[in-house]
C-alpha cells in the first residue's frame, strides 16, 4: 500500500492525533521548513525517521522572519510537489497551517532571539532570528516533538535554537544534519531557484572560497588577513555584495574564538538580488 502523508491545518486537528500517538508510546520528530522542498529538506527527513516513530513536517512561510523589503511574496511556493514529494519520503504529518491559524487576530506575544542572534545575519536582518525563534517557539509547542531537524545549512539559525531550547528548558533534543549540496558544491536552497544561467555558474565559489578560508584558518594564519582575501576572491569571482565572510566559534559564534575550541567559517554575499548564505567547519572535512 502506497503510503500516505496526512495534511492537518489547524492546531485541533494536529493535537488529536499526536495525543493518539502519545497514548500509543510512540515518539515524534519534527522537520519545520517554509516548503518550495528539495534534497536537502527530504534529508531532514530521512534524519527524522531514523530519530524517532512519526514524523511531522511542517511547511509554513513565515511572515514574522521577514522584513518589509525582503522576498516575502516571491518566496517558492509549489504545495502540490511538496506534498508529492512527503509522500515518497513517507513523512506521516504535513501540518500546514494558514497564516490566520499560527498568528489569529490579536496575536501580539513574540520570542526575542538570544546573543547568538546579535551580528552576522542578525547584523544584516535585524529581527529575522526573533520571528524564526517565535514560530519555532509556537511550533514546538504545537507539535510537542521529541526531536526536531535542522539544516547545518543555517548554521547560525541553529545555534539561535539551540540557544532557545536550553534558556527556555523546552523538552525537546534539536538534531543536525549536514549540509547537503550540488556536485559543484552549491548548497542546497530554495532560493537558488532565483539565479541566473550566469550566476548559477558563479555560486559554487562561495563554497570554494570558505573551503579555503577553513584550511588557513586551521594552519594558524590570521583571521583579518583570510577573510579579506575570501571578500576579494567573492567579488572578482562575480559576487556583487559581500556581506560577511567571519571565522566563529562553532558553539556560541563569538567573534572571540580561544585555542583548542572548534571553529566556523560562515558567509553570505549576493549574486544580483540573490543572497546566498553558507558555512564550513574549522579543521574537518564538512
Amino acid at each position: 500500500m502506497k503510503h500516505s502523508a496526512k495534511v492537518i491545518r489547524t492546531v485541533r486537528d494536529l493535537r488529536q492525533v499526536t495525543a493518539g500517538w502519545r497514548s500509543d508510546g510512540k515518539t515524534i520528530a519534527l522537520v519545520p521548513t517554509m516548503g518550495a522542498l528539495h534534497r536537502g529538506h527530504l534529508a531532514l527527513v530521512e534524519r527524522a525517521r531514523k530519530s524517532a516513530d512519526k514524523v511531522v513536517v511542517s511547511i509554513f512561510i513565515n511572515p514574522t522572519q521577514f522584513a518589509p523589503h525582503e522576498d516575502l511574496a516571491r518566496y517558492p511556493r509549489d504545495e502540490a510537489g511538496d506534498l508529492a514529494k512527503l509522500q515518497d519520503a513517507q513523512a506521516d504529518i504535513v501540518w500546514s497551517p494558514g497564516v490566520d491559524e499560527m498568528y489569529p487576530a490579536g496575536f501580539s506575544t513574540g520570542v526575542k532571539a538570544g546573543s547568538a542572534a546579535a551580528d552576522l545575519e542578525g547584523a544584516f536582518r535585524p529581527h529575522h532570528f526573533d520571528g524564526v525563534a517565535t514560530v519555532c517557539c509556537k511550533l514546538f509547542n504545537q507539535v510537542t516533538p521529541d526531536c526536531a531537524v535542522f539544516g547545518e545549512k543555517d548554521y547560525q539559525q541553529l545555534a539561535v535554537l539551540r540557544q532557545l531550547v536550553d534558556d527556555l528548558n523546552m523538552p525537546l533534543t534539536l538534531v543536525a544534519a549536514p549540509t547537503v549540496r550540488e556536485r559543484d558544491g552549491l548548497a542546497l536552497s530554495s532560493r537558488n531557484a532565483y539565479l541566473s544561467e550566469r550566476e548559477r555558474q558563479i555560486a559554487p565559489a562561495l563554497y570554494a572560497v570558505i573551503t579555503d578560508v577553513a584550511a588557513k584558518a586551521a594552519t594558524g594564519a590570521p583571521f583579518t588577513v583570510i577573510t579579506a582575501d575570501a571578500t576579494a576572491g567573492l567579488a572578482e569571482a562575480g559576487f556583487t555584495k559581500v556581506d560577511y565572510v567571519e571565522i566563529r566559534d562553532a558553539q556560541t559564534l563569538s567573534a572571540s574564538v580561544s585555542p583548542g575550541k572548534s571553529m566556523r567559517v560562515l558567509a553570505a554575499a549576493w549574486l544580483g538580488k540573490t543572497r546566498l548564505i553558507d558555512n564550513v567547519a574549522v579543521g574537518t572535512q564538512d
